[in-house]
């Protein structure tokens, strides 16, 4: 079960599970999912070099009014979804959300400050490794938004859901990423959550296949499906996890032999996701590198067809894209988040126009 009780000195509402059912950080998830059979499948992406994506339109996200604490402008950009009529947009260093209308005004929605009363996290500052490393964001059939952490460490195991008008409600979230993780990571791999859409009846959550620190281990793109009243039911504490029903290891290709990872998603009917990817040279799960390429593809049933991203000019892009969502009103234009990678930079916002159909 979940108990609910109110953080009187920040004025938000947390969740958190009894110890009783946490069970040592989710060894009893761990064993469960184990046990329950899951479909397999893997699906090597096919790349169109016949077509390109196009990226344009970029502007800087700067707050309207910035909150006391935070910096100036967005840090970090990781995910994005529309919430009626505003954008939201994630960061994973930064304990706020970020909001911006229809005029293009952004605002900080603030998050449950650390229990050092940072909201701020970097290497400067030291405690880069505090960071909840939210990386993906969902909107479900009831309305309200799901940031969740990426699960590569265990201060990364937390969700916040946000109904547009209350503060977030964070919930701790380590036996649903303990099951997660014994399902989809291979032994000694870091578990990467860096995408994740309703689709159908199912959440999808995409992991990033980019962990090379263990031993052995050949890291390995894939997306997990989980039953969506499932996901719902145990969110609202009426049921235990929900178990991943398909696994799907993904092959997205390489660029000058760095593996492509999944970085966003966003799902254009009940039938067919966008994804996002990029080359990033990195050593790990935990840290960044340089971006080689930047790839947007469609997931349409048991397929996938990448394509090159390129800037106005026709050069492909090494930007770090990783956030997409749908505009309003058009099937082949879509709002990116763009991570610079430096504190002091604000993220971006762009356009992303691609003829997928």
């Amino acid at each position: 079960m979940l108990s609910n009780f109110e953080d009187t000195s920040h004025g938000f509402k947390v969740w958190q599970l009894r110890g009783g059912v946490r069970n040592e950080r989710g060894a009893a998830a761990r064993a469960l999912a184990r046990m329950t059979p899951v479909q397999r499948a893997h699906l090597t992406a096919r790349f169109d070099t016949r077509r390109t994506a196009t990226l344009d339109e970029l502007v800087t996200l700067r707050y309207e009014r910035p909150a006391d604490g935070l910096p100036a402008h967005v840090r970090a950009a990781s995910a994005l979804r529309r919430l009626e009529n505003r954008l939201v947009i994630v960061q994973d260093d930064v304990r706020a959300l970020a909001v911006r209308d229809a005029g293009g005004a952004v605002r900080p929605v603030l998050l449950p400050p650390h229990a050092s009363g940072a909201r701020v996290f970097d290497d400067p500052k030291r405690n880069k490794h505090e960071k909840l490393d939210l990386e993906a964001c969902v909107v479900l059939p009831d309305g309200r938004l799901v940031a969740l952490g990426s699960g590569s460490t265990p201060l990364r195991e937390q969700l916040f859901v946000w109904n547009g008008n209350e503060p977030p409600v964070a919930v701790e979230a380590a036996s649903f990423y303990a099951a997660l993780r014994a399902t989809v990571a291979q032994r000694g791999e870091r578990l990467n959550v860096e995408g994740a859409v309703v689709s159908g009846q199912r959440v999808k959550l995409f992991h990033r296949g980019n962990d090379t620190g263990a031993a052995g281990v050949v890291a390995m793109n894939a997306i997990a499906e989980l039953d969506t009243v499932a996901f719902v039911s145990w969110l609202d504490g009426r049921a235990p996890p929900p178990l991943v029903k398909r696994l799907t290891t993904v092959d997205l290709g390489a660029e000058r032999g760095v593996q492509f990872g999944f970085t966003d998603a966003v799902a254009v009917d009940d039938d067919r996701v966008v994804v996002l990817a990029c080359a990033e040279d990195s050593a790990s799960a935990l840290a960044d590198g340089p971006v080689l390429g930047c790839r947007a593809g469609l997931l349409a049933g048991d397929t996938l067809t990448m394509v090159d991203v390129q800037d106005a000019s026709g050069r492909r892009t090494t930007l770090k894209l990783e956030g997409i969502e749908r505009r309003p009103g058009f099937d082949s234009e879509f709002d990116v988040a763009v991570d610079v990678d430096r504190p002091s930079a604000p993220a971006m916002l762009g356009r992303l126009v691609w003829e997928w159909r």
